[in-house]
């Protein structure tokens, strides 16, 4: 028999949920800090990165007891006695590209310490058997239209919370998955507990938005926020809480009492804004959300109400990421210090690539496929916009691709000559050469709904699961957002500022594409934002590194912009060979444009 929510009681009263991990590396006190303060009735993680997911099928290729995230058992295992105490429940995607083995890594490490639980384990994302039949039909890259290449490191569907919720149904304590949207790990237990149906697309979008939020872990109780220096306790930061009402109108976001951090209506609101392109069709698999009138609201110290999200039938197609190797690349680093540092840099940079691009053809090798240049400590990566054009200490960058990993060998061989042979000051040899490492590409694309099988074990044996028969929306428009109005003229005097005295701001990628958002500080910096802070004039500000068109989306409902930079990060991921391939430093940059606005705007702002 199928296990559904409706067969369960009714919870009703708010429920507690910590995320205690952002991404794979994220800090072990996390788990700790929520289990022992956090007085959660749910703690999941969030793992998997695209680039997460293909070096966890190069570690499975090496051996097929590998794939999952080991620090998830290290953690869990550890905690187990007092997780068990409390009742609390684990939902995590630490199951990379093998939920089973990750499975039963934890079950041995409990039953070592001679204890127990029920570990439910979800699959189905797992689409490389298809790979052939996608082929056929001439499955195209949803971004660039490109073909398929001719062999693939990982191919995962983006699951939902359906199936994860089936096995929490079925009694799981502890639920492992494989590739599932992030917000998902947080949607499952909220429909599990309160009996929510999976057409409640308002209740959906409130809880997706809610994963959303505490998916990265302390990115929005304070960390990275732009405000930095109003941030206490960096050194002991409180992980995130999503608590959560029944009626699915609104949740609380905060963090375990006497932690570092901060929780304010701005540092949610960045986090919202963070890698969510149009915000008005936010896609998952179980819901398309709109996020563009959410409300946020201070509820008391370090808590933050968050209510308005509104939902409608999700697409009718998963979102596909798969990864695959396109040759090799080498980034390396050197100091160089002195009088006219950057003009020595680049000029020492310059002729080793000159020098290796002639030893190459010396040895019948092509040159170099791409390269990269770039003087860290004279704001390169601003391009026309720098200001330190005389720092007398420097890094310089240097990064090539290659399809031989050979070529890479000899480019890092010749980086320590140079302190020879070159410019007077280089240094920065300690850590040796760097090393060439594969390129790792990314090839998304969607597929139909009913060709995703999820399946769910629980302690090794089948649970009946089948998706929820739902109205699913089956021609997505490509672009919601309204167009924008011609922003009016600015009346009478001007005067000019730093976009930062205006705004908050939060950047991040997906694949080739940046995303930074602008949160305005009050209603009156909005409406400026609006008339100034054009998709022309952002698109204009990095015309150094943006190669594709610039949108910008509105969030009304907490005096926010958005803005979507294509074929802006060089690739993205570790097929850029930028310092910054996933743009986290762009808000930065942006908040640093000045413009010109009405000067009683500033007697508003905080």
């Amino acid at each position: 028999m199928t296990s559904t929510s409706s067969q369960r009681s009714r919870r009703d009263r708010p429920l507690r949920i910590g995320c205690a991990s952002g991404f794979w590396g994220d800090s072990e006190a996390g788990a700790a800090q929520l289990v022992r303060g956090g007085q959660i009735d749910y703690l999941v993680f969030d793992y998997l990165a695209e680039i997460t997911m293909s070096l966890l099928a190069r570690a499975r290729a090496k051996s097929p007891e590998a794939g999952y995230t080991p620090d998830f058992v290290k953690v869990i295992s550890k905690l187990a006695p007092e997780i068990q105490a409390q009742g609390i429940r684990v939902v995590a995607n630490a199951g990379g590209v093998n939920p089973k083995a990750c499975a039963s890594a934890l079950a041995a490490a409990l039953q070592n310490q001679g204890l127990s639980m029920h570990i439910a384990v979800v699959e189905g994302d797992d689409l490389s058997g298809q790979v052939a039949a996608l082929r056929s039909e001439d499955t195209r890259e949803m971004f660039t239209q490109e073909p398929m290449p001719a062999d693939f490191l990982s191919v995962n569907a983006y699951l939902g919370a359906q199936p994860i919720a089936a096995a929490l149904d079925a009694g799981a304590q502890v639920v492992i998955t494989g590739r599932v949207v992030d917000s998902a790990v947080t949607l499952a237990p909220l429909v599990h507990e309160f009996g929510w149906s999976w057409s409640d697309w308002d209740k959906l979008a409130t809880g997706s938005l809610a994963g959303h939020v505490i998916e990265c872990g302390t990115q929005c109780t304070g960390g990275i926020f732009t405000d930095w220096h109003r941030v206490p306790g960096w050194d002991n930061m409180g992980f995130p809480i999503a608590e959560c009402d029944p009626d699915g109108a609104s949740f609380i976001l905060t963090k375990p009492a006497g932690t570092g951090g901060l929780v304010e209506p701005a540092t949610v609101a960045e986090q919202i804004v963070y890698e969510i392109a149009d915000p008005r069709r936010y896609l998952l698999p179980d819901v398309t959300c709109d996020f563009s009138q959410v409300r946020l609201a201070q509820d008391g110290p370090d808590r933050v109400r968050v209510s308005g999200a509104a939902g409608t039938p999700a697409p009718s197609t998963y979102k596909v990421s798969a990864t695959w190797n396109d040759g090799w690349r080498l980034l390396g680093t050197l100091m160089i210090g002195g009088s006219q540092a950057a003009e020595k840099a680049r000029r020492v940079g310059e002729a080793i690539l000159k020098r290796c691009t002639r030893l190459l053809g010396e040895r019948d090798m092509p040159g170099f496929s791409e390269t990269s240049l770039e003087v860290l400590g004279s704001e390169a990566t601003y391009g026309p916009h720098t200001r330190t054009a005389h720092a007398r200490e420097v890094v310089l960058k240097l990064a090539a691709k290659h399809p031989q990993r050979e070529a890479l060998e000899l480019l890092a061989r010749e980086f320590a000559p140079s302190a020879t042979s070159m410019a007077q000051g280089i240094t920065g040899f300690a850590a040796g050469r760097p090393s060439p490492s594969p390129v790792v590409r990314l090839f998304s694309f969607l597929i139909a709904e009913d060709r995703v099988k999820p399946r769910v074990e629980l302690d090794g044996r089948a649970v009946s699961f089948e998706p929820a028969q739902v109205n699913r929306e089956t021609a997505p428009a490509a672009d919601a957002s309204p167009a924008a109005a011609a922003p009016p003229a600015a009346s009478g005097s001007t005067t000019r500022v730093p976009l930062l005295r205006l705004a908050y701001g939060r950047s991040g990628d997906k694949g080739d594409t940046a995303n930074v958002g602008i949160v305005a500080r009050s209603e009156a910096a909005y409406q400026e934002l609006l008339r100034v802070l054009t998709a022309q004039a952002v698109q204009d500000y990095f015309a150094h590194v943006t190669q594709g068109p610039v949108r910008r989306y509105e969030l009304p409902g907490f005096q926010a912009l958005n803005f979507v930079l294509e074929k802006a990060l060089g690739g993205g991921g570790v097929a850029s060979l930028r310092y910054d391939p996933q743009g986290k430093a762009f808000a930065q940059m942006l908040l640093d444009l000045e413009v010109d606005v009405t000067p009683s705007v500033l007697d508003t702002l905080p």
